[in-house]
């Protein structure tokens, strides 16, 4: 019989490769013994030894996968491969480069396990430990995005979440979907838990998803968010009728 988990945890990475390792060791400690769990790393067009050090590990790791995108395509669309293909009904998501800490995890994935009609939970991180003027143009952008979508979360930038695969797949897909999940997942109907996280520095290597996008390339999507919310009609109460 082919291992089914309950959840998956999916890692988008990009030029990680000193990273990998490490944080694989990280999640085993937080989640063996837990839950029937696979990690899925997503190798989002990386030209360094990203994919050859995954590769090694999986020869001793059963439950490690690796997705291959041929060229890098940013962050969103690495998450929607690594959820696309998880096995588990439940999946977590962290950033590769070890500022996210997998001791977090079991409290998300107990969260969402709690009710059905939490959709999504939410890392809101305290104590950051990024560069103050990265920590500001943060601000800016969650605080111009909550005044708007008025979604009730502080910190969408957090890569540590946990949510139903099934609510996830329903979203509408775009370039940045990632920054928008709590708006996008109220406005089907679910509600949001949040569960504060402590921040790490980077463990190695540099940050490779800019942050000017974070905000002006942003104010189209956020727009594109505010409408979707505008022009949701009610869900349908089906039934079907029998003969």
């Amino acid at each position: 019989m082919s291992f089914q988990p309950s959840v998956s945890i999916v890692v988008p990475v990009r030029n990680e490769a000193d990273n990998i390792a490490p944080l694989i060791e990280e999640i085993g400690a937080a989640l063996d013994g837990r839950w029937a769990y696979e990690i899925v790393y997503v190798n989002d067009g990386s030209t360094d030894a990203t994919g050859e050090r995954l590769s090694a590990i999986m020869k001793q790791r059963g439950n490690l996968r690796q997705l291959r995108h041929a060229r890098s395509t940013g962050q969103s669309a690495a998450v929607r491969s690594g959820v696309r293909a998880a096995r588990g009904a439940i999946v977590a998501t962290l950033d590769g480069d070890g500022q996210n800490n997998p001791a977090f995890l079991p409290d998300l994935i107990a969260a969402v396990e709690k009710s059905e009609g939490i959709g999504l939970v939410a890392g809101q991180r305290v104590g950051r430990k990024d560069t103050g003027f990265k920590k500001l143009q943060s601000r800016i952008a969650n605080g111009v995005r909550g005044t708007i979508l008025k979604d009730g979360t502080r910190d969408t930038g957090c890569g540590l979440k946990a949510f139903r695969r099934e609510v996830f797949l329903m979203l509408p897909y775009f370039d940045g979907l990632h920054r928008f999940l709590p708006a996008l997942v109220r406005r089907e109907g679910f509600e949001i838990a949040y569960v504060d996280v402590i921040d790490r520095p980077r463990r190695a290597g540099v940050s490779n998803y800019g942050f000017f996008d974070r905000l002006w390339i942003g104010i189209m999507d956020l727009a594109g968010v505010w409408w979707l919310i505008r022009r949701k009609k009610p869900t349908p109460d089906v039934t079907e009728v029998k003969a």
